[in-house]
């Protein structure tokens, strides 16, 4: 790998290490440009307080020991100031102008949850079709504002149900995907813990339509930015289904969509 935009922190409240530390795991694997995507803070108008995400109060230090580290590391490494961030409709303008206005250079989209209260995340096994056919609709809502560079872990949705209704709806989604231009992620940190996903019948269809694919450490450790075996079986893997992840991507600022 020559790129990783999936890096956290411990500001999200389940990662470790400093962010110096994935810096030098990174450099030491000899990865080029180094985008850290902590999960975002968000507006919530509701007293709902989450522990999934750093603090809204947090934010501006995250941006600002990552511009330190970014002139520290000039010639050495390439970081960039991104978020993990779930798409809320009724709170996402107003918190991503926020961390507009901070310091920002992209976002990703890892859907967790369907809404700010988290009583529900995806990976915990649901057998209603409403439900997966809800986390494609926001899926899909999301990445038509055009604010997310990827669709992280897309396939991390546990479906306990007809495995043929899971399927019909991944497919919808990677087919809006495809038409939007937006890449779709390979978790290696799922990979590589052997977690449910990523999975090879959805990846399968991902060939299918043709989607692009980009690999993500969504580290949560140093040592799991460092794991290069992990990344070279997982091209392998992607190899077998007939899958060329790209090294690289071209990240852009998200505008407001006001």
């Amino acid at each position: 790998m020559i790129a990783n935009y999936h890096t956290h922190t411990w500001r999200c409240n389940h990662a470790f290490d400093t962010e110096r530390e994935y810096v030098e795991a990174a450099v030491a694997r000899g990865i080029k440009t180094l985008g850290f995507a902590d999960h975002a803070p968000y507006f919530f108008d509701e007293g709902h307080v989450s522990n999934l995400r750093m603090t809204l109060e947090e934010y501006p230090n995250y941006v600002a020991q990552l511009l330190q580290l970014r002139e520290e590391y000039a010639g050495k490494i390439d970081i960039l100031i991104g978020l993990e961030m779930e798409y809320y409709p009724k709170y996402f303008e107003k918190t991503l102008e926020y961390c507009l206005t901070h310091g920002l250079d992209y976002i990703i989209m890892g859907q967790h949850c369907l809404d700010h209260t988290e009583s529900w995340q995806a990976h915990m096994p649901a057998q209603d079709e409403a439900l997966v056919a809800c986390y494609v609709d926001r899926v899909l809502e999301g990445a038509a504002t055009g604010a997310y560079t990827y669709i992280a872990h897309p396939d991390h949705f546990k479906f306990a149900g007809d495995e043929k209704i899971w399927l019909r709806h991944m497919e919808r989604m990677c087919l809006g995907l495809k038409e939007m231009n937006v890449p779709v992620e390979m978790n290696l940190l799922g990979f590589a813990e052997n977690r449910h996903y990523p999975r090879r019948d959805f990846f399968e269809i991902v060939k299918s339509v043709g989607n692009t694919v980009v690999m993500g450490c969504d580290a949560h450790s140093k040592a799991q930015m460092g794991n290069v075996d992990a990344a070279r079986r997982a091209k392998a893997w992607l190899c077998d289904i007939g899958i060329t992840p790209v090294e690289s991507l071209q990240v852009a600022k998200p505008a407001l969509i006001r």
